[in-house]
């Protein structure tokens, strides 16, 4: 079960594509080019919107379009409604103690403006409008908040809102209500696609419901001298362990592998020897109950400066004989037996 959901707005809580189609076929006329309709728009209409009108009008300042936007929006007579099934889905959060959030490239004035008139001010902890580029304001949210990504998704209709996820490394949901087409949601690969909120609520709320298994990928790190870089962190108790994370939709084992060495460490390795993969199934050890898969490798590093980040407390590099003494996670122990069995690093010494 998540515990926080983000949501963005324009299609995917309310139906506001009638005047945003008129608001934007009212800047093309100011500049003399063709009006789209309903289909041609969700084909050609793409966030961040800036990137959109700077291939339909280039050399346009933005500010200036986002003026003739704004008039032909409130000049605009076709009615903005709450989506079928999204108060249902709210008070469904509500209920169930679930942190609901708002993140939307809509203007501030006309999103206060419909979420007062629809009535939805109170199922919000916060919300977060104007943003042009959601992936720059994802991560000061979940600081803001204190909210973990994985126990947090972003539910939205477009493109953008599943990059948006992915930046953030949180659960990507798509709803088919809004501004995209099923087939180009689809090619952006979300975690989850949805028809609409009601059979998201009725798939949360299955009994026992969870996640799939997560797929992750971790490494003992060794240095020239055979020394092994051990880390320890909260998120096992303050045990000591590996570093690693979760594979990105789209990346393969090896570059997710890279990546998360690189990001959690600072080094660059070379050399990935593939070890094990271990089922960690709802340890005791972990955060919270979860379902991993863990790929585990044996890494080079030519060394220099480990630069922690915040998933980490403190480091050490020690020899496998030390590593052995700490107070290690399960799966960081069985994958040092293994490595040791198969001659991927070196045997402790003989006590004899």
């Amino acid at each position: 079960m998540f515990r926080n959901l983000i949501f963005d707005w324009s299609g995917t809580l309310v139906d506001d594509m009638g005047p945003v189609i008129e608001a934007t076929n009212h800047v093309f006329g100011t500049y003399g080019l063709p009006g789209l309709d309903r289909e041609q728009f969700r084909l050609k209409f793409r966030l961040p919107y800036r990137d959109f009108y700077a291939e339909m009008l280039p050399g346009v300042p933005l500010e200036e379009l986002e003026v003739h936007f704004r008039q032909g929006f409130s000049a605009s007579a076709v009615p903005v409604t709450i989506l079928p099934h999204a108060r249902e889905k709210l008070e469904w959060c509500r209920d169930h103690g679930i942190r609901t959030f708002i993140l939307s490239s809509m203007d501030s004035d006309a999103f206060h403006w419909q979420l007062k008139d629809l009535d939805l001010e109170e199922f919000f902890e916060a919300t977060y409008s104007g943003v042009v580029d959601k992936r720059e304001k994802i991560g000061e949210i979940l600081l803001a908040h204190q909210l973990d990504p994985a126990e947090t998704a972003f539910v939205g209709d477009m493109t953008h809102d599943v990059e948006t996820a992915r930046h953030a490394s949180l659960t990507s949901i798509a709803v088919l209500t809004g501004y995209t087409h099923a087939g180009a949601l689809a090619e952006s690969r979300p975690d989850l696609t949805v028809p609409d909120l009601q059979a998201l609520r009725q798939l949360l709320g299955m009994p026992g419901w969870k996640p799939r298994p997560v797929a992750t990928v971790g490494a003992l790190i060794q240095d020239p001298s055979g020394k092994l870089l051990m880390v320890r962190t909260h998120k096992w108790g303050d045990r000591w362990g590996i570093p690693g994370g979760k594979i990105r939709r789209g990346e393969t084992s090896l570059q997710a592998l890279l990546r998360e060495l690189r990001e959690e460490t600072g080094l660059t390795v070379t050399e990935p020897r593939f070890v094990m993969v271990q089922d960690c199934i709802d340890s005791p050890e972990f955060q919270r109950a979860e379902h991993f898969l863990l790929l585990n490798y044996v890494v080079s590093s030519a060394g220099g400066e480990v630069t922690l980040n915040d998933e980490a407390e403190d480091y050490r590099w020690v020899t496998a004989a030390e590593a052995m003494t700490l107070d290690l996670n399960t799966p960081t122990r069985v994958l040092l037996v293994e490595a040791l069995n198969q001659g991927l690093i070196a045997h402790p010494p003989s006590s004899t």
